[in-house]
């Protein structure tokens, strides 16, 4: 995953910073150095880097940094600070027209998500309340717009398309006609991308812009490809006008250092950040999350959106009541392994619990790995019937050999999966006896 690599170095640095009671400005100006090599790494823009660490500095070596009480904490907090005012402070929200439809232009080189961040950005408006429609103007790339067809109809978002008779000029002034008459409030164009920027693109881009008036012009880039991002991005704000970013790929083996570059060196914010292939995996880019995780402080606020996002409240409310009553079933936990594998990785999710380094993700990950346990569980209650999962004390010896055989797992495996269910269920038990003993016990102590 990006910054994974920066994130380990700079946690190492600042487990040093913290060790010594006392700072130096000797010590101070060796650390940062150690960052700014960390930085470099991660292919980070050498002028950003030179500024980032001069104005750290700068701030740290101060008399009320070095004589303070935790010297090496203050260090952390100024570094956290000056990396979220480099990423741009404050979350960047889409903005709307006042007179609909709004019209969000996407643009970009071939490759880097724009198609798939179209039909994901739909599809989250679509679930906001809004009506949107994917317009179709890529008519030079082979089957483009069969693709943009299959991004729609998997988030459920209609597409506007004209084949590749008429130019993408005519084509988006067609599809503003029809949203009019369609009641689409937003309207995404999936313009045709090069493999590198030329005039002919950017005349092209030029006029559905002139033609369409869209409120917002989103570039879409790919964090893999590191400083030629940020190029891209200059070279698009500069001939184009860019309003904001969409970084794809972020969840790939890239450095992540155009993430960290792009918005000093365009002033244009990023207001998204691609995580995988999941709808929910295009996220709102917060700067001051994004610095968490990559300080290793963990991205609370964010695990927390990822489980509003995929837990279903009337189920929760549910499953709240049965192991109230303790009727909690196999089948409920089931339904739960499936609602968390619904939000992601789950080493990605473990990194955004604060105090959970990558280094310690990585060995616990190698000794045993929760998403492999997962599926083994999964393949056990799957060769189960109804009955059994509903209520596992019928399982006697024939079944659970029938059920190994069936999941490709050992007996031991399927008894060692009934033992845990069997001792979770008598913890929630007991725990649901100490709360009614505690609402009991309430009067006597006011």
């Amino acid at each position: 995953m990006a910054f994974e690599s920066l994130s380990g170095k700079l946690q190492e640095v600042f487990k040093q910073l913290k060790s010594k009671g006392r700072l130096s400005e000797a010590d101070v100006k060796a650390a940062m150095r150690e960052v700014k090599i960390a930085l470099l790494e991660a292919d980070v823009n050498f002028k950003i880097v030179k500024d980032f660490v001069k104005k750290v500095t700068e701030r740290a070596v101060g008399t009320e940094v070095l004589e303070g009480l935790n010297p090496g904490q203050q260090v952390i907090k100024i570094v956290n600070e000056e990396l979220i005012a480099l990423m741009g402070s404050t979350q960047s929200q889409l903005t709307y027209s006042k007179h609909p439809p709004t019209v969000y232009m996407m643009v970009g080189l071939q490759g880097a998500g724009k198609t798939t961040s179209s039909g994901k950005l739909a599809g989250q408006l679509r679930k906001a309340g809004r009506s949107p429609l994917l317009v179709a103007c890529d008519v030079y790339r082979p089957a483009a717009i069969k693709q943009l067809q299959v991004v729609g109809k998997n988030y459920g978002i209609p597409v506007f398309e004209m084949g590749d008779q008429l130019s993408p000029v005519e084509i988006s002034q067609k599809a503003l006609e029809y949203a009019a008459i369609h009641a689409h409030d937003v309207i995404l164009i999936d313009t045709a991308g090069r493999l590198h920027i030329d005039e002919k693109l950017m005349e092209e881009l030029r006029q559905i812009k002139e033609t369409v008036h869209p409120q917002e012009i989103l570039l879409v880039v790919d964090a893999m490809t590191g400083q030629d991002a940020v190029t891209v991005a200059e070279s698009f704000d500069s001939q184009l006008g860019v309003d904001g970013i969409i970084m794809t790929k972020l969840d790939g083996d890239a450095r992540g250092g155009a993430a960290l570059s792009v918005r000093s060196v365009t002033g244009k914010p990023i207001k998204y950040i691609g995580m995988g292939e999941k709808m929910e995996d295009l996220e709102p880019f917060y700067p001051d999350r994004m610095a968490s995780r990559i300080l290793g402080m963990g991205d609370v606020l964010s695990l927390i959106d990822k489980v509003q996002q995929n837990f279903d409240e009337k189920e929760a409310i549910e499953l709240q009541k049965k192991m109230r009553n303790n009727d909690f079933t196999l089948e409920d936990f089931l339904s739960q392994m499936q609602q968390v594998k619904k939000m992601g990785p789950l080493k990605d999710l473990m990194g955004m619990i604060p105090g959970i380094s990558g280094k310690d993700l990585d060995r616990a990950f190698e000794q045993n790995d929760p998403a492999k346990e997962m599926a083994k569980v999964e393949a056990i209650i799957y060769s189960m019937t109804k009955e059994e999962r509903a209520n596992p004390s019928i399982l006697n010896g024939p079944r659970k050999k029938r059920i190994a055989a069936g999941s490709g797992r050992s007996i031991a495996e399927v008894n060692r999966l009934l033992k845990q269910f069997e001792d979770m269920k008598k913890m929630m038990k007991q725990m649901n006896q100490f709360q009614k003993g505690k609402r009991g016990r309430l009067p006597f102590f006011r």
